[in-house]
């Protein structure tokens, strides 16, 4: 006889407040787990196929992390300098930007930018606190020392723990599944399928998505000759995990830096807009349906609220766990509902009476019937 309910509520309560405590004490130390966990699970699908074609899973394992090795070794020769150069400027630049905004706009409404308007003190202290406040925090966090130790810490532990979660992964979940209590486990496998299904259509399709949409924004820009064009199309990639965000905040940033740019060269001015309209169009009608699929089941203001929430209560391991978090609530409180929808809370005590004599269902039964008439009523 399983335990009752009252005491399960009780016991999954208490694991999901130790997890949460654990979370909230050690998450600055769980940092280089959590991403290498991550890491690991998106990269397991290729170590089983590698196993499928022949490797064994040590071998598929060494060939997954030499491959990833060169490619982050590359991508950090070739783009990060450059991408953390127009970071840097894009912040520096700020008050210049500001300054042509003003004059752009003092020279078409005079009376609006006098010296003593609030819209020109307005924009006199966020130029101020940009390049006072932005300029420091990135010279803060590309030159402390304590950040450069725990940079180099998780470049050299991720890819290690990476390695040794990939390694032992289907041991691992081999081990889970034997710990799962015995009359719940066929449950919490299904829950586990579908939470796998939810966050691999998102993570690893979505992930893929960022980076070409990142890719394709950066380089178009960059080619056209756009100041920050690569940083643009990075910022505006690294958000468009978010439907229409992404392409919003970039495109603005972008159309922005086109016209102080090339002012009076619409066709330039046209081409960034384009630019824009075209990676929206690719996303929606090619990216999104055929690596992410329609029905992933995360919807954009819940994991918006997900990252809030957990960002603000655990920081930046707390945005980590805030999407897997978010694709397991879901999958529960949509197996919850089924069953709330199943039981007699929902549909009432008749709604079992008269199967098989042509009783109606629930919704279409009558409220009350005449006394004494029909086959339900008492003789």
């Amino acid at each position: 006889m399983g335990l009752p309910v009252r005491d399960q509520i009780r016991y999954w309560g208490i694991a999901a407040a130790g997890f949460l405590a654990l979370l909230w004490l050690l998450g600055d130390v769980m940092l280089p787990f959590v991403l290498g966990g991550a890491v690991a699970y998106c990269l397991d699908p290729i170590a089983d196929r590698l196993e499928r074609l022949g490797l064994s899973r040590v071998l598929a394992t060494i060939a997954i992390t030499a491959f990833a090795v060169v490619l982050f070794s590359a991508a950090a020769l070739l783009l990060v300098p450059v991408l953390i150069e127009q970071l840097a400027g894009l912040v520096n630049a700020a008050p210049r930007l500001l300054q042509n905004l003003k004059e752009f706009l003092a020279a078409r409404f005079p009376s609006a930018l006098d010296a003593d308007s609030q819209i020109s003190r307005s924009l006199a202290a966020l130029g101020e606190l940009i390049a006072s406040r932005g300029g420091a925090l990135l010279e803060g966090a590309l030159n402390s020392a304590a950040g450069l130790v725990n940079l180099l810490v998780l470049v050299v532990l991720v890819p290690v723990i990476t390695f040794y979660w990939l390694l032992d992964w289907d041991r691992m979940i081999a081990a889970i599944d034997r710990l799962l209590p015995r009359d719940h486990a066929p449950v919490i496998r299904q829950l586990a399928r579908d939470i796998d299904e939810t966050l691999s259509a998102f993570i690893r399709g979505q992930g893929a998505v960022m980076l070409i949409l990142g890719s394709y924004y950066g380089l178009a820009l960059m080619l056209m000759g756009l100041q920050f064009g690569l940083a643009v199309g990075f910022v505006a990639g690294l958000i468009s995990f978010i439907p229409y965000v992404g392409a919003i905040v970039g495109g603005a940033l972008a159309f922005g830096l086109a016209l102080f740019q090339f002012w009076g060269e619409w066709g330039w001015i046209a081409a960034v807009v384009a630019i824009f309209f075209a990676g929206q169009f690719l996303e929606g009608n090619i990216l999104t349906p055929k690596l992410v699929g329609n029905s992933v089941g995360l919807h954009p203001v819940w994991l918006i609220f997900a990252l809030s929430a957990f960002g603000s209560l655990f920081g930046f391991v707390g945005m980590l766990v805030a999407v897997p978090l978010a694709a397991a609530l879901g999958v529960v409180v949509r197996f919850a509902t089924a069953r709330y929808r199943e039981s007699l809370l929902y549909r009432g005590k008749g709604a079992g009476r008269g199967k098989g004599a042509g009783a109606l269902p629930p919704e279409s039964a009558p409220e009350t019937a005449p006394e004494g008439t029909g086959n339900g009523g008492r003789r």
